[in-house]
């Protein structure tokens, strides 16, 4: 499809897709887009030396994968990976700067004093609501641009010091035949692992005591607080795959995400204080910034110092962080209810139980007339079948017989519509069919191998006064973890037999199908492979 797009001064920008291909094995065909400089309205002259068009005309690297022999890249592959990042980040750029700027010719037209006389008040406040907010969406893509930048930044300088060291041990002879690094993966292809492949298994054993969790694991966007919880003086502490962090606002208003540990002398940082956009050490008085750099250290001479952080952005009223070693993905994806729900509840609670077992029960709702008798299920009858269905490559379907919709969103959340009319009774065969609906979001953040942070959003499409009723958030929070609470006790035992060696997934059955499909999808990403179970196209991780 061609696009043209006018911007409010000339020279006028005509934008093309181009596409080329590579005959390299492994190595498929990519879009890009070339934008040309037009001079007149006609567009039938291109100029040539015009600087937009050495500026866009940049084709999308695509993802790439090195060849490598092992589970390390030697030098040159190591440089290979890093200009491909570097290469990556630089198109990237281009097409954020691209959107803006079309973004931009977008409210000059709204504008446009012509324009105006054939669109009312009305009409033109809709258009510019909505150019508002994709201009919004465009630039916090510019801002994880620049933390993509950073962290190849960072990648490359990681590169230099470890070819550095190499090279003295060599005495100076050539380093690129025997040096070892770490795994270093480009910003659009997964770990240069080579992956055995291997049939599906048909048995799944989920048993022993809890393993480490596997690097790849991390190398995606967690939310792990919601907005209205990190006020600008406030910090919220978290645990993420058994490291200590702390969350809280910079100057700028900007989350940001630092080790909670004081560089000095080891002391928890959440034990301080917020001063003018700096977490402050109770201890000795020192400050860091959202960028893990301190500021101050009172009562002796100013060193550099710096404690590590992870990127962190806020979005859709959640607080998100990227604690793999990967470049972050460039999108984060929306965790927002249904058009036309208003959310009522929002709540975190610690629970100690390892999150695939937590994953596992939300993941399933056959258990809900056995389980939830004095709650949300009271009063359901048993089903002479239960059944989950779904697409063949998907990760989401509805329940039979219950008019409910569910969808497990990787890395670690699951998102429900339930169809209800009265408590104790379900309305129709289908969410469609039924007048009123709850939305459920829950997300199971993996603090540690015996503990989840649990962040729980509760959203209804009626009644939306029941928002503004004091003390209303109460009555959520009991109710859920009533609701909660029912479930704890049996996953709480399951996980004590589990580490004693029983399988949890002994003997699935058809109502199985979602949990069953998440330890799938599970064991690829920690395995490693390069496409992931269950979707259409190969997903990217990076």
């Amino acid at each position: 499809m061609t696009t043209v797009a006018s911007l409010s001064l000339p020279p006028h920008l005509l934008i093309k897709p181009s596409f080329r291909c590579c005959s390299r094995k492994g190595v498929g065909r990519y879009g890009g887009i070339k934008v040309y400089a037009v001079l007149g309205d006609d567009g039938a002259e291109y100029a040539k030396n015009n600087a937009w068009v050495d500026l866009f005309h940049v084709d999308d690297p695509g993802p790439r994968v090195p060849n490598a022999k092992g589970k390390f890249l030697d030098v040159n592959q190591a440089l290979e990976v890093a200009r491909f990042d570097i290469q990556y980040c630089d198109w990237r750029a281009r097409q954020d700067l691209l959107t803006i700027m079309v973004l931009h010719n977008k409210v000059v037209e709204v504008l446009n004093p012509l324009a105006r006389e054939f669109k009312s008040i009305g009409t033109m406040r809709k258009e510019l609501a909505e150019l508002q907010q994709e201009l919004a969406k465009a630039h916090n893509q510019v801002h994880l641009s620049e933390t993509r930048v950073s962290t190849a930044l960072d990648k490359l300088a990681q590169m230099e010091t470890l070819v550095n060291g190499r090279l003295l041990q060599d005495g100076g002879s050539s380093a690129a035949s025997t040096a070892e690094c770490n795994p270093l993966a480009p910003s659009t292809s997964s770990p240069a692992r080579v992956v055995n492949k291997k049939p599906a298994r048909r048995n799944l054993n989920v048993s022993g005591p809890v393993q480490p969790y596997n690097p790849s694991l991390k190398n995606f966007w967690y939310p792990v607080a919601f907005t209205s919880d990190l006020k600008d003086d406030t910090m919220v502490p978290i645990d993420c795959f058994e490291e200590q962090w702390v969350i809280f606002r910079g100057k700028d208003g900007r989350p940001g995400c630092v080790r909670n540990t004081c560089a000095h002398r080891a002391c928890p940082l959440d034990l301080g204080s917020v001063n003018e956009g700096r977490i402050q050490c109770p201890y000795h008085g020192w400050e860091y910034s959202t960028d893990g750099k301190c500021e101050k250290m009172p009562s002796t001479r100013m060193l550099d110092v710096r404690i590590r952080s992870l990127p962190c952005f806020e979005q859709e009223g959640m607080v998100w962080i990227w604690p793999g070693d990967n470049p972050p993905m460039s999108t984060i994806p929306s965790l927002l209810p249904p058009s036309g729900f208003t959310i009522h509840a929002e709540i975190v609670m610690e629970l100690p139980v390892e999150h695939g077992l937590l994953l596992d029960n939300l993941l399933d709702l056959a258990h809900a007339p056995f389980t939830h008798t004095s709650t949300f299920a009271k009063g359901w009858s048993v089903p002479s079948l239960v059944k989950f269905l779904t697409p063949a490559s998907g990760l989401q379907g509805y329940w039979d017989p219950y008019p409910i919709d569910m969808e497990f969103r990787p890395p670690c959340m699951v998102l429900s519509t339930i169809g209800i009319s009265k408590p104790g009774k379900l309305e129709g065969k289908s969410t469609k069919q039924c007048a009123t609906h709850l939305h459920q979001l829950h997300i199971c953040l993996p603090s540690s191998r015996n503990k989840t942070r649990l962040l729980y959003r509760m959203s209804l499409d009626f009644a939306p006064w029941l928002k503004h009723i004091p003390f209303m958030h109460l009555l959520w929070s009991h109710f859920a973890e009533k609701v909660l609470n029912e479930d704890l006790r049996l996953v709480l035992g399951q996980q004590e037999r589990m580490i004693n060696g029983a399988n949890v997934w002994n003997w699935p059955v058809s109502y199985d199908k979602l949990g069953i499909r998440y330890r799938l999808w599970r064991d690829t990403i920690e395995r490693g492979a390069e496409r992931l179970p269950f979707s259409n196209q190969s997903e990217s991780r990076s």
